[in-house]
């Protein structure tokens, strides 16, 4: 699974436009549904910070 470093993220919101299972969801920091991620990667490409691996 995706998983969020939350000193890197700047809650763009970004990596939950792309995301084509809903698995993110953006307060002040990225969330990520281990439910929904079926680690396509897509968010960690569209990240600008770098914050998703």
């Amino acid at each position: 699974m995706v998983t969020v470093k939350e000193s890197e993220c700047v809650g763009c919101g970004a990596c939950a436009d792309v995301c084509p299972n809903d698995a993110i969801t953006v307060d002040d920091i990225a969330v990520i549904d281990a439910s929904k991620c079926v680690d396509c990667g897509a968010c960690v490409d569209e990240c600008p910070s770098s914050a998703l691996e």
